[in-house]
């Protein structure tokens, strides 16, 4: 573990945004006089585990007025520095894509401007304790979720978390979430997270998700690759193209509301994560 402070500016945006103020500031604003959006970064101190678990790295806030810029749409390059406890730093620098929507119906969501994290890009190197990691950027924490995507509603000042990770620099597939308590007949919007927490990315290819006692699996398809900091859902009976489009297809549940397993496993059989809930399942004939 090791403790961190972080503070950030904004240095540039890609192509070049008009008319834009603040750059090479933590506040950078774009848009006519008078009513101006933007961004803001306010940094944070935290205890960070060396391990892909998750921390706060800093506050992403976007001041959202009626306005115009050139482009509509253009990239927002943050750059973060990290203060360690041993008195040693590091700049870690990353992307936001903005989207300054029309602002013509006067409602949300149709009006919300959209800010999305640059897509994975490659996890930074950086040395602890003189021992080498990747930094990667893994999304916006709102709500208890973590996003790849920030919606903006129009007229207000919005916050999100940015939410980062220290990790080895190769892959590390685990099972981060499961929502086992769906809605309707078939809950059909039950799903189970998987997220890779290392620095490199994962083929999974022959990988399969296990629902225990039920019995039920879903296999990736082949090709399907992982990438650091990202999440992939694998839905009852719904497709969701934000976290991959997965489904199992079932029409019936497929995780027990009285308990169960979800067990990932490999193409060689070994099972890197297994995510046992309520009773397990014992209560039934037969195994989980």
């Amino acid at each position: 573990m090791t403790t961190v402070v972080t503070s950030g500016v904004f240095p540039s945006t890609d192509p070049a945004a008009s008319p834009i103020s603040g750059l090479g500031t933590a506040d950078v604003r774009w848009g006519s006089s008078g009513s101006q959006s933007g961004y803001q970064f306010r940094g944070s101190a935290a205890d960070v585990e060396l391990d892909g678990t998750e921390f706060v790295i800093g506050t992403f806030v976007h001041r959202n007025l009626p306005t115009s810029v050139s482009p509509s749409q253009f990239d927002v390059r943050l750059t973060i520095d990290v203060l360690f406890e041993d008195g040693s730093s590091t700049d870690l620098t990353f992307s936001f894509h903005h989207f300054e929507t029309p602002n013509s119906t006067g409602s949300s969501p149709v009006d919300d401007d959209l800010v999305d994290l640059e897509t994975f890009v490659h996890p930074q190197p950086v040395t602890i304790g003189g021992k080498q990691y990747r930094a990667v950027l893994s999304g916006f924490k709102q709500g208890g979720q973590i996003v790849r995507q920030f919606r903006s509603p129009e007229g207000g000042v919005n916050f999100a978390e940015v939410v980062c990770m220290f990790t080895a620099e190769e892959p590390d597939v685990i099972i981060s979430d499961l929502r086992y308590l769906g809605t309707g007949p078939g809950q059909s919007d039950e799903y189970v997270e998987i997220f890779n927490q290392g620095g490199a990315p994962q083929d999974l290819t022959g990988w399969v998700v296990e629902s225990k006692p039920t019995g039920r699996d879903f296999p990736f398809p082949p090709g399907t690759v992982i990438q650091p900091g990202q999440r992939y859902r694998i839905y009852t009976n719904e497709a969701h193209p934000e976290f991959g489009g997965f489904s199992f297809g079932s029409s019936q549940q497929v995780w027990r509301d009285t308990g169960g397993i979800a067990r990932l496993v490999a193409a060689d059989g070994h099972v890197p994560d297994q995510y046992p809930y309520l009773d397990r399942g014992f209560n039934t004939t037969g195994t989980p």
